[in-house]
């Protein structure tokens, strides 16, 4: 069966910023629409045009769970202009952009804005299981009788958070996180700390070089909202070295 060509006609991003351990000054769709608009500026048609928004991101925020449509209607796409949020974890991004080359196929759409974004600095801390339990019986308590027996069964490891994130990158099946995944691959393969420190240190030098050469075109950068400016990606060490690195301790296989 022929399929009529699919053009990629533009494209754009946003820097990579660090988390540095509390939320960031952008949600998942204020990286978007900020990418997103200086792109659709370059182009010869109106947001409105578009058939669709198909949008991948892994751990979108409680306030933005289809955040495919959040961003959508942020860009003045309108309210005709469907929007929709698709997850393969870390594929999500790609995933959306197969999901867009199918519609496309199929004739449903003609023209498609697809993207991949994440805020990981603002993926949910949950409670745990036994303090929700709490949370529902001190909510069903009646008086300061059935209020202050429930406050007596309040422990204080109760109060130890859940990273969402985490969680989310733990498979449930098999109980092993992401990076710990990585080390059972690197372990298989015989992969020492020394290369995979050298291929770190070696991809910091190559980054730094393609930042001195301007070859990151396709960054657009972000402003905050108290006017400060984002301009480059800013997890690029200049002094990234493999003796440096190997100086760190291991996170997810700890000996």
């Amino acid at each position: 069966m022929a399929f009529e060509p699919i053009y990629i006609v533009d494209g754009a991003r946003t820097p990579f910023l660090k988390a540095r351990n509390a939320p960031g000054p952008f949600s998942a769709s204020d990286l978007a629409v900020q990418s997103a608009r200086e792109l659709l500026l370059r182009q010869p048609f109106p947001p409105d045009a578009l058939s669709e928004v198909v949008v991948g991101c892994a751990a979108p925020s409680s306030d933005e769970t289809n955040i495919g449509r959040v961003i959508a209607l942020r860009l003045g796409c309108g309210n005709k202009v469907p929007g929709w949020t698709v997850m393969r974890n870390c594929a999500s991004g790609m995933q959306a952009l197969d999901s867009a080359l199918l519609t496309l196929q199929s004739g449903r759409a003609d023209l498609v804005l697809a993207g991949g974004v994440d805020a990981l600095s603002r993926a949910p801390v949950l409670f745990s299981d036994d303090m929700v339990k709490w949370l529902a019986g001190w909510n069903a308590s009646k008086g300061v009788g059935d209020r202050y027996a429930a406050l007596r069964k309040l422990k204080l490891r109760h109060l130890a958070p859940v990273i969402g994130l985490l969680r989310g990158l733990t498979d449930p099946v098999v109980g092993l996180s992401m990076g710990q995944t990585a080390e059972n691959l690197a372990h298989r393969f015989n992969i020492s700390r020394r290369q995979m420190d050298e291929y770190a240190a070696r991809s910091h030098a190559r980054t730094l070089r393609a930042q001195q050469d301007n070859a990151f075109e396709e960054i657009i950068p972000l402003v905050d909202n108290k006017g400060k400016l984002y301009p480059d990606d800013d997890g690029v060490r200049p002094d990234s070295t493999a003796d440096k690195l190997g100086t760190l301790k291991p996170v997810f296989d700890r000996p």
